[in-house]
């Protein structure tokens, strides 16, 4: 996205939407929201139509949006404002570790919407699904949370499941086309599968960790 010069402005005159200090807030993020209820992540938020959407389904959550690129978590936080709902929060910072940003078992669900594939062999340890990142997960997520994997590239998503396999976790659901998908499965659409689900199949799986002894 071409850069947006209003959007730092923006951000700074909405500080009760936006963190602008997540790590402070680790294992108190109840204090950002009106209702103390199961906290939500999705990390690269993008545009925030899904954030947006999810929030206004499921009133019973709290929702955070994580978003590294300015301008795009400006737009982003237009649509947060637009729907005045006060399940959300937005973050401007790099996911890549979110286990400095929440305590253990804080989240309930990890959403990753369409995330760079990173198709270099020497750039697999950057994919939002390899061990690294898993470690950082299983670090955040409550025992019975659940990570949700959304993704229209079919390298990255062979990748994601044998991560994930080798990281023992437990498949609750693999969609290898989701808009085709007749189990009922919940799809709120981001806007880069809106766009782009025509030209192939979008691919899906939903995954907890093991119980920890």
């Amino acid at each position: 996205m071409r850069n947006k010069p209003w959007a730092k402005d923006y951000l700074a005159e909405h500080d009760d939407l936006m963190v602008t200090a997540p790590e402070a807030l680790k294992g108190n993020w109840e204090s950002r929201f009106p209702t103390n209820q199961p906290l939500y992540v999705e990390i690269g938020t993008g545009k925030g139509q899904f954030i947006v959407e999810m929030a206004r389904q499921h009133p019973e959550r709290n929702f955070i949006g994580i978003e590294i690129q300015m301008s795009v978590i400006a737009v982003a936080l237009k649509k947060v404002v637009a729907s005045e709902l006060t399940n959300i929060q937005m973050v401007h910072t790099d996911g890549e570790a979110v286990n400095t940003l929440f305590s253990a078992g804080e989240v309930a669900g990890l959403y990753l919407n369409f995330s760079d594939p990173w198709p270099k062999s020497r750039h697999a340890k950057r994919r939002l699904t390899s061990p690294v990142f898993l470690a950082h997960y299983q670090d955040v997520l409550a025992p019975d949370g659940q990570l949700q994997f959304k993704t229209d590239n079919r390298g990255l998503f062979e990748y994601s499941l044998q991560s994930l396999n080798n990281f023992s976790m437990v498949f609750d659901g693999v969609w290898l086309d989701l808009h085709q998908a007749t189990d009922g499965v919940e799809d709120i659409q981001t806007e880069y599968e809106q766009k782009f689900s025509a030209k192939g199949p979008i691919y899906q799986v939903i995954a907890h960790f093991p119980k920890q002894a």
